[in-house]
């Protein structure tokens, strides 16, 4: 079959602010959900998808003042596929950092109301990945949002399907199982006075792997952003905390280089490092 296009014409498309950001090709193309209640109406009414893909674009270029909607191309329960920013352009889908390495399809599901994708949706998203891989040079991966940025995106289920090698339905195969993933283990922050004690790991980051996340990320971002530093406190230890943090290392002098890494050194000195006093004229 093949794919069932909607232009950005048909479905009636804002012009995006600005031009696109170029790529030529991509290790693959990651997976999404909406992250928020999708009207389970949408797998009977055709034209619901059609308000929801604008509802979506106006939420990322109205409320977060992105250039155009976030995602390469939408799937809907039709097996219909929305253009959006479409192959050969930069998705702003995946987080900091991880938008170059893959495309971005999303599934019209999400975490309430309309959770299961259906068949004709999978068969969507699988036909958005091929169409991306013919016309803008994606790569052979299939991942979920979740790999690589901390989040719960694409949801369980669409994730699952990922997990499983996104087989066509009804396709004659049967991929082997893939172990749960462990549920990360609670960080505990023990606060001595005014200054919490180390919580016995380093924070750091590897490039294309999940980012670190926890209490004690997020407490030692907000130390870091009330020194004055720019950083946001999400607790997420990525690109943004490792320049910080290497930057911090080397004005403090307690790396010449800076590594990067929030060690049992550079998290001790967030809390007693005091800049020198001017020399008064």
């Amino acid at each position: 079959m093949a794919i069932d296009l909607v232009t950005r014409k048909e479905w009636g498309a804002r012009a995006p602010r600005g031009s696109y950001s170029t790529v030529r090709s991509t290790r693959g193309v990651k997976v999404h959900y909406t992250g928020g209640r999708v009207d389970p109406r949408l797998a009977e009414d055709h034209d619901r998808c059609v308000a929801a893909v604008k509802a979506v674009q106006n939420m990322h270029m109205d409320g977060n003042g992105w250039l155009d909607i976030a995602y390469s191309m939408v799937a809907c329960p039709h097996r219909k596929v929305f253009v959006g920013r479409g192959p050969g352009h930069l998705t702003a889908a995946n987080g900091p950092g991880l938008n170059t390495g893959h495309y971005s399809v999303l599934g019209l599901v999400g975490n309430s109301g309309l959770v299961v994708p259906s068949d004709g949706m999978l068969h969507g998203i699988l036909d958005a990945i091929e169409y991306l891989r013919d016309e803008g040079g994606a790569g052979r991966e299939i991942k979920g949002h979740r790999d690589g940025y901390a989040t719960d995106c694409p949801g369980g289920q669409l994730y699952s399907w990922v997990r499983k090698g996104a087989p066509r339905p009804g396709a004659n195969s049967t991929p082997a199982k893939s172990k749960p993933e462990p549920a990360p283990k609670p960080i505990e922050i023990v606060w001595e006075g005014d200054v919490p004690r180390w919580p016995g790991r380093v924070l750091t980051y590897t490039k294309g792997k999940p980012y670190m996340q926890g209490e004690d990320v997020r407490v030692w971002q907000a130390k870091l952003q009330k020194r004055g530093w720019s950083i946001d406190v999400d607790g997420l230890f990525g690109e943004e905390s490792t320049a910080v943090c290497r930057n911090y290392q080397q004005a403090t002098g307690l790396m010449k280089s800076g590594s990067g890494q929030v060690d049992e050194d550079t998290w001790n000195m967030s809390w007693s490092w005091r800049p020198p006093t001017p020399a008064k004229s």
